[in-house]
């Protein structure tokens, strides 16, 4: 038999899995299971990136298939750690493109009685930059990948289906392609994203998953901007700081790049005005720590969105998977509130969990790997989305309470205690630090915060002290800002 023939047959004998979406989870999720052996077929609806680095990336890559791509994303410390130690040849390539090192903790030193950089303050470090160029660095990384092949402008239309491997339910052998053609494939993973439609694909051939589907309820404006000497601008206390009625957001990206998001409830008409560059910068120019972030050379102008849902998925109905040889990972199978970064660290999480479980079953037991990852999922990944989905729910009826001039009250515990650590962060080192630990999805609110007393700690520092620990405006004082032509 010659090498050709050989390397055919070895081809033949490989798992092939298919990876709908060329995200940066779907993208992870094939490296890592390229490196098992899979042979890996990715295949996204939108066009590839245009040539020429992160400038012509970022201007130039039309994405209709994901409407957040040209929004704020910041690769969180757990999710850069699981890249660096799985693939650090795509973060020397994130790097090259321009990719800025920045240590999440950086803004809170020498803040308040947090005191300088500590020993340990390494675990905060990740790479910024903007959703695009972060893709870009990914893409390349997975085609040079042995075993991956990635096709784009290829949209799934539909499910096939061949002999069930479980009483009832489906078998998924593979999918089918706008045009007619069908790809085959031994499992189907699903990574293409809050708006996939895989699961009315399902339901059309009858395995209709649990789902749970709501409206965010947020509303984002945000405004990029760029420096000549190539720097950012000098850190906040944290990435995200919350106000009267408002939640600003900082994020660094590549090549002296940053962006500014001003994020309020879909429900506040008052501060529509935001969308108008005018009123976005006399509004930024009220709250001191902020400010300086918007004050760069301007590169977009506001972009307003909202209308995003909060989306949860369960794949296994009834103690059996709803169909066999397809799975979900990332946003697919549950997506939220994007104002704390986490979804792409979440997808990270998930992809390693299903290569961790295709260690155990394999892809030849389709009903076990199917209930395997969806044990996995529930207890490592489910009570994330639980503790922000909850988080809205509050911090929108907060909103709606100073929309009417009061201030908001409730006998949950888990709610009281997150405004206690916010107001402490600035009072005590070893808070402000478990905060971006469970922030960072370096570790569980339990394991940073609970069971070293910080959470009790920080109700006790937190009594008697004002709401938000951050200098801003009166909820009046910013609408007359706005009303100010």
């Amino acid at each position: 038999m010659g090498g050709t023939d050989r390397r055919k047959e070895r081809e033949r004998s490989m798992v092939h899995t298919l990876v709908l979406g060329a995200g940066p989870t779907g993208l992870m999720t094939a490296m890592m299971l390229a490196v098992e052996g899979h042979r890996v077929t990715v295949l996204d609806r939108d066009p590839s990136p245009p040539k020429g680095g992160a400038e012509a990336t970022w201007s130039g890559w039309k994405r209709p298939g994901v409407r957040q791509f040209p929004q704020p994303h910041l690769l969180l410390p757990g999710g850069y750690r699981l890249l660096a130690a799985e693939f650090p040849a795509a973060v020397e390539r994130l790097v090259g493109l321009g990719g800025s090192r920045f240590n999440m903790i950086s803004g809170a030193w020498d803040v308040g009685e947090t005191g300088g950089p500590q020993p340990g303050d390494d675990r905060f470090e990740t790479v910024a930059a903007r959703r695009p160029v972060l893709e870009a660095a990914l893409l390349a990384e997975a085609e040079r990948t042995p075993g991956i092949t990635v096709r784009r402008e290829a949209q799934v239309t539909g499910l096939l289906t061949g002999t069930a491997r479980t009483a009832g339910r489906p078998h998924v052998t593979g999918v089918l392609i706008r045009g007619g053609e069908q790809v085959e494939a031994d499992l189907v993973i699903d990574a293409s994203g809050r708006h996939s439609q895989v699961a009315a694909m399902l339901a059309g051939i009858g395995a209709t998953p649990h789902e749970e589907r709501a409206e965010a309820g947020f509303r984002y404006y945000t405004r990029y901007f760029h420096s000549a000497d190539g720097m950012t601008p000098r850190p906040t206390p944290s990435p995200i700081c919350h106000h009267n009625s408002v939640t600003i957001g900082t994020v660094p990206a590549d090549s002296g790049t940053w962006s500014v998001t001003i994020a309020t409830s879909s429900r506040d008409q008052e501060l529509r005005s935001l969308a108008d560059i005018d009123a976005w910068h006399r509004a930024m120019k009220l709250y001191p720590t902020e400010a300086h972030w918007a004050e760069g050379e301007p590169i977009t102008g506001v972009t307003a969105m909202g209308g995003l849902e909060s989306t949860y998925r369960r794949f296994v109905v009834d103690d059996l998977p709803v169909a066999t040889g397809i799975v979900a990972v990332g946003d697919a199978w549950a997506s939220i509130n994007p104002v704390f970064g986490t979804g792409m660290t979440m997808g990270f999480r998930h992809a390693a969990l299903l290569r961790d479980t295709l260690r155990m079953v394999g892809a030849d037991d389709p009903v076990e790997l199917a209930l395997r990852l969806d044990d996995a999922t529930q207890k490592n990944l489910e009570p994330v989305w639980e503790s922000i989905t909850a988080w809205d729910r509050h911090r929108l009826a907060e909103i709606d309470a100073e929309m009417r001039g009061e201030a908001y009250s409730t006998d949950d515990n888990d709610w009281n205690v997150d405004v206690a650590l916010n107001i402490a962060r600035s009072k005590d080192p070893a808070i402000v630090r478990g905060l971006v630990d469970v922030g960072g999805l370096l570790a569980t609110p339990e394991e940073a915060l609970v069971k070293p007393g910080l959470a009790q700690k920080a109700v006790e520092l937190a009594v008697g002290a004002s709401r938000y620990p951050d200098p801003g405006p009166t909820r009046r004082e910013l609408l007359a800002a706005l009303a100010n032509d």
